[in-house]
């Protein structure tokens, strides 16, 4: 049996922040202490001045293994997760093969259980006829069907009316959607491109990708999802919009339809393509500052109910091109956590909703077994974090695989200087164990 105490933390968890002590026994949260009445353990963390919260479980990552592996893989990018204080992660099936099988899917899992650094799941992939293959999934042990209602990397585009409406109809696991009108896009596309040929501006993707091609997107998955009552994750909403669609008033556990929000989208907006150009090309679009107001008002109000990054990397390379030719995606997980704690600093979120966030509500929406919070009995997923330590994202800091990152730069305030996987402290100040793998999911369903 080892065990380590971090005292004096402040513990940020379930809306409430206070001074207390966590023993970890093995990769259990055994108990949380109030008082300095501390017992003995192995390893002991002076946490005075530091916050102490739950890692973070990011629903919506990009890792590119297997046939991607020249943009990043799961070592790589589950050790910036970590270094980021992101323990737990799902990761999409737009890798080439694509995880469309349950065969394809288990060998992910394969490569997951010997490379990943934090806990890992995986979702299937949705394509237009293969809706007998993803009724094969098991509820308990994947943690969701996905579905391209819009093109993207890797080109799933499921637009068949019958296939959507039977997998609507007949999941018994969470779907999650990409929801853009593919229509409107290419309609979109045509105007633009005869318009200004291969030189059109990046501050264009916004326009082509619309907010009327995502609302007219997602109003058909929650129209399906309510037709089934079906359970419906939408993922990386970036219009105000599409907040009508969701489900309000009501505890997460009870909500269908429920809505996804990611860091940069709350970060960027269209001002800002004249300065970062592809390096802020993402699918949906990072669209107006109106837009992404009311994105930050739907996350502190409840109607957003997650927050994640829909990591993405390419290489430099591959980023470095004219528009058309530009792929969309960037890298996030090593930095997203630190940039809504900057956002916090700036008085735009609090310290205890970006826990629930990114936290609390994925692990309650997806059902996930004993994570996502800090109690007794839990695994002892955990992440220390310096709320007055500055620094700035530089290359030499950078642990994505692609080597860049869209906030290469930018000051943050505060710096993660542990993060615990299952009781293991796989990072510490700079510093990835190697020899720490994280585990598969499971699912209470």
């Amino acid at each position: 049996m080892s065990t380590v105490l971090i005292k004096n933390a402040t513990i940020i968890n379930e809306g409430t922040q206070q001074i207390g002590s966590v023993l970890i026994e093995n990769d259990i949260i055994k108990t949380i202490i109030s008082d300095n009445n501390l017992p003995k353990a192995d390893k002991i963390i002076d946490a005075t001045g530091l916050l102490l919260v739950p890692g973070a479980i990011d629903d919506q990552v990009h890792f590119r293994e297997p046939g991607l592996t020249q943009k990043a893989d799961i070592k790589t990018e589950s050790r910036a997760a970590v270094a980021g204080g992101i323990t737990s992660y799902m990761e999409m099936p737009n890798t080439k093969p694509q995880a469309t099988t349950q065969e394809v899917l288990e060998e992910k899992y394969k490569i997951a259980a010997k490379n990943s650094a934090a806990n890992y799941s995986f979702y299937i992939g949705a394509t237009n006829d293969n809706v007998e293959e993803l009724l094969k999934t098991n509820p308990k042990t994947v943690c969701g069907i996905k579905i391209f209602m819009g093109s993207s990397t890797g080109n799933m585009l499921v637009d068949n009316e019958s296939a959507l409406d039977k997998i609507f109809a007949n999941s018994k696991v969470l779907i999650a959607t990409h929801c853009e009108d593919e229509a409107t896009i290419q309609e979109n596309t045509t105007i633009y491109k005869n318009k200004f040929g291969e030189d059109m501006p990046f501050k264009y993707h916004p326009v082509i990708r619309s907010a009327e091609a995502c609302y007219k997107s997602s109003k058909k998955a929650s129209d399906l999802a309510r037709k089934h009552n079906a359970k419906l994750h939408i993922l990386h909403l970036t219009s105000a919009r599409e907040l009508d669609l969701l489900d309000q008033g009501m505890p997460l556990s009870e909500k269908r339809v429920t809505g996804e929000v990611c860091v940069h989208h709350l970060w960027f907006t269209d001002e800002d393509y004249d300065k970062y150009g592809s390096l802020i090309k993402w699918n949906p679009a990072v669209k107006s500052e109106m837009d992404r107001e009311a994105l930050r008002k739907g996350l502190a109000d409840g109607v957003l109910d997650v927050l994640a990054t829909d990591h993405a990397p390419h290489t430099k390379e591959e980023k470095d091109n004219k528009y058309f030719n530009a792929p969309s995606g960037g890298p996030l997980v090593q930095h997203a956590m630190v940039a809504m704690l900057e956002m916090v600093k700036q008085g735009i979120f609090t310290y205890e909703m970006v826990v629930e966030k990114m936290s609390h509500n994925p692990a309650i929406l997806y059902q996930i077994e004993k994570r996502g919070f800090i109690k007794e009995g839990f695994k002892a997923d955990l992440v220390l974090v310096d709320p007055n330590q500055n620094w700035e994202v530089a290359s030499n800091n950078i642990l994505y695989k692609c080597g860049w990152s869209p906030f290469e730069g930018t000051k943050f305030s505060h710096q993660i200087t542990h993060t615990f996987v299952n009781g293991q402290m796989v990072y510490d100040n700079g510093n990835v164990d190697e020899s720490i793998r994280g585990e598969r999911l499971s699912f209470d369903r």
